[in-house]
């Protein structure tokens, strides 16, 4: 029988990470100035690590009630300071205020002066310069915490619809973070029960990142990353219908969460697809094409909103490469969206080949991760779908990826680009390399000692 350590080292790991991450919320430093904000993360990080290994000694009847405890106090410290080091909550306020006006957020741009009246101080700050590393000027010279003030939303319909919920509570960027960590929480309790109280449900409920891409920057990508899990748990227990909706409301969050559906379709083509397939793709394309129909009817074509624009802005085509670093590096930078696509689609084969219907979180986080590996951005709030998976599937491996992620957004530039990436690739590779060699070992251990048992008892 397993012996388990005391409680008591996994809380005092628990209440470590707590408190460094409170510290680095309220004064590890923010975008504007980041020198200090390295060595709290790197803190955060260790702490991180030390926890979830202690806590694989924690007896299994203590395991959900500290786990869950544990991701109240994550989620609480991300909100003890407005947003350090992100200033997208504002715009999810504004988009949340112009569709309580009756006005569409794919219509009209912050900056349009028929919204004028619809400016308060907490949105658009005035007398203090300007000067922030989260403030900008719009077009009217007018002061705005808002990015990007002079284009329309990119958001997509059911992101829109989570900002108007959260209008009625407070109606500022706060109510945008507590919302946040309600959502960071809930996608803890539903890892909790599709892991049938898992311990590795800790890898997302005491993760730095959560604290800070989902609680305090607010990132909206965390709904997604809770319908995706829902949808993926139900998939796993054949109910495709409700597995499909909810996935394909999590695509229409920020359409990210597409590349879990090959996970929810694992191993389709090595057998018969059947109704259960059919039905959870016309579920998810269903609920993506309800829940845009209201906006498409009120703003038309215009319901794409920034999104083809925010697509060459951030280096995603072939005229402007600042994404792809990785591929950049061994073929010439007009091939390498080309070269990405050819990877990526023969992951997705692998998947819809051989992926394991009963786990597909596995294909799911093997095709995301991938593709941030692939496409390899700046922004490590794209990899909490990354952390929701593995937090389902175990390989903690991937946790490199939005690891790469932070770097690069702190760092800046191609080096740093195709090193963090790097790094990040050579862990996904070499960790499952050494988890093969020490099994086989253990497997060949217990085979020598069985055959010594059987020449004694002989």
């Amino acid at each position: 029988m397993t012996t388990r350590t005391p409680l008591l080292p996994c809380v005092l790991a628990l209440a470590a990470l707590v408190a460094a991450l409170a510290t680095t919320v309220t004064a590890g430093g923010t975008l504007g100035d980041r020198t200090g904000l390295y060595g709290w993360y790197a803190l955060d990080a260790g702490l991180f690590a030390l926890a979830v290994v202690l806590l694989r000694r924690v007896a299994d009847r203590q395991v959900v009630p500290l786990v869950m405890v544990g991701s109240v106090l994550v989620a609480a410290a991300g909100l003890l300071a407005p947003p350090r080091t992100s200033d997208d909550a504002y715009r999810y306020v504004w988009d949340g205020r112009v569709q309580a006006a009756g006005v569409s957020p794919y219509a009209r741009t912050p900056e349009d002066p028929a919204l004028v009246r619809l400016r308060d101080p907490g949105l658009f700050p005035a007398d203090d310069g300007c000067t922030s590393w989260d403030e900008r000027r719009t077009v009217d010279g007018a002061c705005t915490r808002i990015n990007r003030p002079s284009v329309h939303t990119i958001y997509p319909p059911v992101a829109e619809v989570w900002f108007l919920t959260l209008r009625p509570f407070g109606g500022g960027v706060r109510g945008v973070q507590v919302g946040g960590a309600l959502l960071a929480v809930a996608t803890t309790g539903v890892l909790l029960a599709v892991g049938r109280g898992s311990r590795r449900a800790a890898l997302w409920g005491w993760c730095p990142g959560v604290a800070v891409w989902a609680v305090n920057d607010a990132h909206v990508d965390t709904l997604g990353a809770l319908l995706m899990v829902a949808g993926l748990g139900c998939a796993a227990r054949g109910r495709a219908a409700a597995g499909g909706a909810l996935l394909g409301a999590a695509v229409a969050t920020k359409l990210l969460p597409a590349l879990a559906l090959p996970g929810a379709l694992s191993g389709v083509l090595s057998r018969r697809p059947g109704r259960r397939d059919a039905v959870l793709l016309g579920a998810a394309a269903g609920a993506f094409a309800l829940v845009y129909l209201p906006y498409l009817l009120l703003s038309g074509p215009g319901v794409l909103g920034y999104l083809p624009g925010y697509l060459r802005e951030e280096g995603y085509g072939q005229e402007h490469l600042d994404r792809f670093g990785l591929l950049r590096a061994v073929v010439p930078d007009g091939w390498a969206p080309w070269a990405a696509a050819l990877v990526l689609a023969a992951v997705v084969l692998r998947v819809l080949l051989s992926g394991d219907p009963h786990r597909p979180w596995g294909g799911a986080l093997l095709v995301t991760g991938t593709a941030l590996l692939l496409v390899a951005p700046a922004y490590p709030w794209y990899g909490l779908l990354v952390v929701a998976l593995v937090a389902l599937d175990g390989r903690w491996e991937w946790l490199a990826v939005p690891a790469a992620g932070q770097v690069l957004y702190l760092a800046g530039g191609t080096a740093v680009q195709r090193a963090a990436y790097g790094a990040a690739l050579v862990c996904v590779l070499a960790v499952p390399a050494v988890r093969r060699v020490s099994r086989s070992r253990r497997a060949g251990a217990a085979a020598d000692e069985r055959r010594a048992t059987g020449t004694r008892v002989r």
